[in-house]
């Protein structure tokens, strides 16, 4: 008998989860999960990029997690998160040291093959603060239908890098928290004004960190209606058969 659900803060939804190993091309090898819809293809992939690991940012951080625990079931997304070199989290730790943004380049790089050895279908790069400086600064380099951008706190980022994303089709999208630690939303309109078409998203009452549930569901249905719009917005309930 079907029993329905809340979708709320630890819920896990049903989905196809593979541990799954990226290599490099400097010869390393990082720890990952791909999730996948139980029943059917995926419309479209989120290659997610982690918080800063110096700062306690991994493949499981919230809402990534969250992410992986519910859109493939909620909006037939695969989603993919894996450690930048050095990254450890309860799946393990990834081979090599933090680079400060420089290497990780080749992580990307490995989990964009992945992507493309496997065939998933529609890659979206989902950034979240420091994994937004490797969207904005290699993204480009790859077959990509579009970026997301949470909290970015455009540190590493160069106005030259940014400006490269005005001067194609590439869709880029930013979702700026009111009260966020390193980008508020005057200042982010002033850096990203070097891009005119990006689609910027002041998000009232949000904080660098996302906590708490209400702004989880934010970011979760600002990313799925920019990937597929079909399955927004998401449902508050599942039934679990």
């Amino acid at each position: 008998m079907a029993r329905t659900i809340e979708v709320r803060s630890g819920v896990e939804l049903p989905a196809t989860r593979t541990e799954i190993e990226l290599r490099t091309a400097d010869g390393l090898t990082l720890v990952g999960e791909l999730a996948v819809p139980l029943d059917k293809p995926p419309v479209a992939t989120l290659v997610t990029l982690h918080p800063l690991p110096t700062a306690g940012g991994f493949m499981d951080s919230h809402v990534l997690r969250k992410a992986a625990n519910r859109l493939p079931a909620l909006a037939d997304l695969a989603v993919l998160r894996f450690n930048t070199r050095g990254t450890s989290s309860p799946r393990g730790r990834s081979g090599g040291v933090f680079d400060e943004g420089t290497d990780e380049r080749l992580d990307l790089d490995a989990a964009m093959r992945f992507v493309t050895e496997n065939h998933l279908p529609h890659p979206w790069l989902v950034g979240w603060s420091f994994g937004t400086e490797l969207a904005l600064k290699y993204g480009l380099e790859h077959d990509i239908d579009g970026a997301i951008l949470l909290s970015p706190p455009l540190h590493r980022a160069t106005e030259a890098e940014l400006g490269a994303w005005a001067t194609n089709s590439v869709p880029l999208v930013a979702l700026i928290p009111e009260f966020d630690d390193f980008l508020r939303p005057e200042e982010a309109r002033e850096r990203f004004s070097v891009v005119p078409d990006i689609d910027l998203v002041e998000i009232a009452g949000g904080k660098h960190l996302w906590v708490g549930e209400s702004q989880v569901k934010r970011v979760l249905n600002e990313i799925v209606s920019n990937v597929n719009p079909a399955a927004a917005p998401l449902p508050e309930t599942y039934e679990l058969a």
